[in-house]
């Protein structure tokens, strides 16, 4: 599970949490009658996934970290 950081949210991107979508989006599963209900599910992670899924948020706050450095905003 990503790990939050809020004190870095502002310098999140469009691009950064649609890479996080895309990430997960083979594990999710539409109900049969998603057209009309609008509802579905997320399958469990593997091991390789969860593993996946720390490198990528360790990844994400460290460029958040670069954008805030950046910005002049030092993060906690």
């Amino acid at each position: 599970m990503m790990k939050f950081r809020l004190d870095l949210l502002e310098h999140l991107t469009d691009d950064d949490l649609l890479e996080e979508v895309l990430a997960n989006n083979a594990r999710y599963k539409p109900e049969p009658l998603f057209s009309k209900t609008g509802v579905g599910s997320l399958s469990s992670a593997s091991t390789e996934e969860r593993a996946n899924e720390v490198q990528r948020s360790t990844e994400l706050i460290q460029r958040l970290e670069q954008r805030a450095k950046a910005a002049g905003k030092p993060s906690a």
